[in-house]
Order: structure tokens, then C-alpha cells, then sequence
């Protein structure tokens, strides 16, 4: 498109209300699990799956719901998905068993494809050379985890933490109907690309779509997966209470959230892959503190043993998430800033199929950081696994970059006739 549409920035700033609100009904689980867990006895990698129900119907369901975007109305489907989902708020309160919770995170989970409507009825609004910015901006609806941080401490204080699930059901509602009432409709003369749904996923069979499902994987997936792990992580680690771990977790959310806006911007101006590989190389270096667990040395002297401790307090472990947070903000909106580059026609489908493969990092990591903690016995294995993760994505993208560097070397010397195929 080559005009921002009237209206554009109300249809964006009500989807990114929708966004926050929906997102918020998605993490629910980081803040409730910290209670189910003590209810129910949890091990570590027992509540990683518990953490993981809501993210994997929500991430599974991005790739058919994108495509179905391509052919209905995006705010019509994002209507939908709200009405759905909030029958299983309402039936939380009466869940008792570790299944139970499970299956009915998975329900809940269908918040999580609000992310792939909204991009797809955002991108129908601007121009390209606002994609960056709006995406961004729109993005920033992961600030609504900030809701369940803020609110449910206090509603658990005031409250029995089982009907937090009906009081959400009822600000989704009310969401809902301010999204009927006053999201506009996208004009009927904006064109909408339709062909048939085998070529909807033809761009699985693109190698590029996996390079950059893989670097969401790592700048949204471990954000998500940080999200659900910090509180329970704060409490263990730092014996911080309850109250105290939601407010650590709400600054590393809410600023991380609140730069995507930037990040598009960023991206516009000077490059999605820039942006990237920046990101990368910033988290990288935090990591490896991170990754690094409590450690005392003895060192035998001559005349006195000489004992040194290597420990992150919790405000140096703060800084460094701080640090984390912000690079992975500007990355999740740089990554669909590169997308649509590369795929302006196929945003609800490619856009879906990552958004899913990347939001899967929501699901499967918490599990992994359950699994190193109970095989390791620390809590920092968390940290070695998205170390792990970082270094396969920058060494996946120096590579791109290289082959993509020598692809333009050759097209250069070829026009000059410095090369001639033989």
C-alpha cells in the first residue's frame, strides 16, 4: 500500500488495546502458577508444562488462523476468538486437578492468536513506510501482561486467587465490546490478496521463513518464557515474597514492552537485520552473567586458605534482565519489519506461521529451564539454555548474512562483466 488510510491510527491504537487486553488474559498462568504450584506440589519441569499449556494452543493456532485472515476479515475472527475465550475464564474457579489446569490453559491459550489478527488488520491500514512504526506501536500491546502484575497481587490480597478468572472474563467482555463499537472496518477498495490455501503455505518451504522464525523464536519466545519463569524465579533465587517477585517481573515486562515501538522505528530507519543483530550481540553478553551460577572458591595459600565468591545479587540480576528486556523489544518489532519486506501480501499467513513457530519458545523453553533445574540443580540453568538458543540464531544469521553479502558481490560483478558464467 502506498497511503496510510483515514482512520488508520484509531484502527491501530483500538487493536493495540484489544492486543494488551488478550495478552493479558494469555500469561494469566505466570501469576496464578506460582499458587497451583504450591496447591498441587509441582517440580520444576511440572510447572513448566503447567506455565507452557496456554502458550502452545496460542502459538499452534497462529499458522491456521493467519491463513484464514487472508480470506475473512481480521476483526471479525478477532471478535470471535474473544466471545470463545472467555467461557474458560469463567470455569477456572472450579478446576482441581494438575489435567484440569492443563486443559483449560489450553483454552485460555486461544487469546495468544490476537497477535496474528492484529497484524494482519494493522498492516491493511499503513502505508510500507509506516509498517515498522505501526507494528511496533501495536506491539507494545505486550505491556498488557503488566495488567495480571499489577492487578493480581492485589485481587489475590483481596480475594481467593480462583475467581481472578472471572473478573478477567469481564474486563475481556468489556474489551470486546469497546472492539465492536469502535474499531473501524477496512475499506472494502483496499485489495485483499486471496489465492489458494496450498500457496498460503508454500513459504514453509522457504529457508528464509525458518531463519526468521528462529530469531522470533528466541527475541518473543524467551521473552514469553521469561515472563512466565521471573516471579518463580525471584521467589527461589532471591527469596523475594510474593508481591516483590510481580513487581521485578512487571518492570522487566513493561519496558521491554514499551520499546517495540521503537524498534520499529529503528528498523525503518536504519534496517531490520541491523536492529537484529545488534539485539543479539547485546543479549549475548548479558547472558553469559546470567548463565553463570553461585560459586566459592577455596584457594589453598602458603600460610591461610583464601575463599572467593562469585554470586549476581539480585539488583545486578535486574540491571541485567533490564538490559535483556529492552534488546528483545526493539527485536520483536525489527524481525516483522524484515517480514514484511520480504512478504508485504502474506503477512497473516508468514506472519502467522512465525509468529507460531517463534511463540512455541513461550512454551518450549519453560520446560527446558524446569529440565535444567532439576537435572543441574541450580537456577541459573535457565540462562544456559537461552544462551544456548542465542548463540545457534547469531550463528544462523552470520552465515545468512554472509551468503546474502557474496550474493550482491556476484550481482555487482556481473553487471560490470568482472564475471561471466561459462
Amino acid at each position: 500500500m502506498d497511503a496510510t488510510l483515514p482512520g488508520a491510527w484509531r484502527a491501530l491504537w483500538l487493536a493495540t488495546l484489544a492486543f494488551a487486553a488478550n495478552f493479558s488474559v494469555w500469561i494469566l498462568y505466570a501469576v496464578l502458577g506460582i499458587d497451583i504450584q504450591e496447591q498441587l506440589q509441582l517440580s520444576g519441569t511440572e510447572l513448566g508444562i503447567l506455565l507452557s499449556a496456554p502458550i502452545v494452543s496460542g502459538a499452534l493456532l497462529r499458522i491456521p488462523v493467519g491463513i484464514l485472515s487472508e480470506y475473512y476479515s481480521a476483526r471479525t475472527l478477532w471478535i470471535w476468538q474473544m466471545i470463545i475465550t472467555i467461557p474458560a475464564l469463567l470455569l477456572l474457579p472450579f478446576i482441581e486437578t494438575y489435567a484440569g489446569f492443563i486443559w483449560m490453559g489450553l483454552w485460555i491459550g486461544l487469546s495468544g492468536i490476537s497477535f496474528t489478527l492484529g497484524v494482519r488488520y494493522v498492516t491493511d491500514w499503513f502505508s510500507r513506510q509506516q509498517q515498522g512504526l505501526a507494528l511496533g506501536i501495536f506491539g507494545a500491546g505486550n505491556a498488557g501482561a503488566a495488567i495480571s502484575f499489577i492487578l493480581l497481587p492485589l485481587l489475590v490480597m483481596w480475594l481467593d486467587w480462583q475467581w481472578t478468572g472471572p473478573f478477567y472474563a469481564a474486563g475481556l467482555f468489556l474489551m470486546l465490546l469497546l472492539f465492536i463499537g469502535l474499531a473501524p472496518k477496512v475499506p472494502s477498495f483496499v485489495p485483499k490478496f486471496q489465492p489458494e490455501w496450498r500457496t498460503q503455505l508454500r513459504p514453509l518451504k522457504d529457508l528464509r521463513v525458518w531463519r526468521f522464525s528462529l530469531y522470533y523464536y528466541f527475541v518473543f519466545g524467551s521473552f514469553l518464557a521469561l515472563i512466565l519463569w521471573l516471579p518463580s524465579y525471584y521467589m527461589s533465587a532471591y527469596q523475594q515474597n510474593f508481591q516483590q517477585a510481580m513487581g521485578f517481573t512487571l518492570f522487566f515486562v513493561t519496558t521491554s514492552s514499551m520499546v517495540r515501538a521503537l524498534g520499529g522505528w529503528l528498523a525503518d530507519r536504519y534496517g531490520g537485520q541491523l536492529v537484529n543483530w545488534s539485539v543479539f550481540w547485546v543479549c549475548l553478553v548479558c547472558l553469559f552473567f546470567l548463565s553463570y551460577p553461585p560459586t566459592t572458591m577455596t584457594i589453598h595459600g602458603l600460610e591461610r586458605d583464601v575463599v572467593l565468591s562469585v554470586e549476581i545479587n539480585i539488583w545486578v540480576f535486574t540491571a541485567l534482565i533490564f538490559v535483556i528486556g529492552i534488546a528483545q523489544g526493539l527485536g520483536r518489532a525489527s524481525v516483522y519489519k524484515v517480514i514484511h519486506n520480504h512478504y508485504p501480501q502474506q503477512m497473516g499467513s508468514v506472519g502467522g506461521i512465525i509468529a507460531a513457530l517463534g511463540g512455541l519458545g513461550g512454551c518450549t523453553l519453560p520446560v527446558l529451564f524446569g529440565v535444567a533445574q532439576d537435572l543441574l540443580g541450580i537456577s541459573s540453568g535457565a540462562f544456559m539454555v537461552l544462551y544456548a538458543v542465542l548463540a545457534v540464531c547469531m550463528t544462523v544469521m552470520f552465515f545468512a548474512m554472509r551468503a546474502e553479502r557474496y550474493r550482491k558481490e556476484l550481482a555487482a560483478a556481473q553487471a560490470h562483466d568482472f564475471y561471466q558464467e561459462t
